[in-house]
């Protein structure tokens, strides 16, 4: 298993457990992908507010969405090796909580598997996925479901 490093802004840090969580899950999805090579994930948690504004700067979508994603490369270009001890920055994960929390009460489960969830999206993101066109939609869904069910969290 490759080594990962996940930063959070410390002002809004979740729980050890949660976080702990997120940490297996990257791993999870890393492995899933082959990846090896030492990594790195900013993760940000903003209000309903900053995400909106976010969403309408990078993306021109002008209103609050869940989870944003900025990958540092594009799938099949993350590098396969690096100098001992530098880990490669896979980018940056911003979650809106409030989101979170709305769709978890809409989707009838708990605050932790809403959040779970985005940030597995997120990851796939990072590493190349997207969601597009039906075909790439459904594949990034089949990893995703693989990382939720590993983490022993199912629908």
């Amino acid at each position: 298993m490759a080594a990962l490093n996940i930063y959070f802004d410390e002002d809004n840090m979740p729980d050890a457990e949660t976080s702990g969580a997120m940490q297996t899950a990257a791993e999870y999805a890393l492995d899933e992908e082959r990846i090896t090579v030492p990594a790195e994930v900013s993760v940000s948690f903003v209000s309903l507010e900053e995400i909106h504004k976010l969403n309408k700067e990078y993306r021109g979508v002008d209103r609050a969405t869940d989870v944003l994603s900025f990958p540092m490369y594009e799938r099949g270009e993350i590098p396969c090796e690096t100098e001992e001890g530098v880990f490669v920055e896979l980018g940056d994960v911003v979650i809106c909580a409030d989101k979170a929390r709305q769709q978890a009460e809409e989707y009838g489960h708990s605050y932790e598997r809403e959040l779970l969830y985005l940030f597995v999206h997120s990851v796939f993101h990072l590493l190349g996925y997207d969601h597009e066109d039906e075909e790439e939609k459904k594949q990034m869904r089949e990893k995703e479901e693989l990382v939720m069910n590993k983490l022993g969290i199912t629908r």
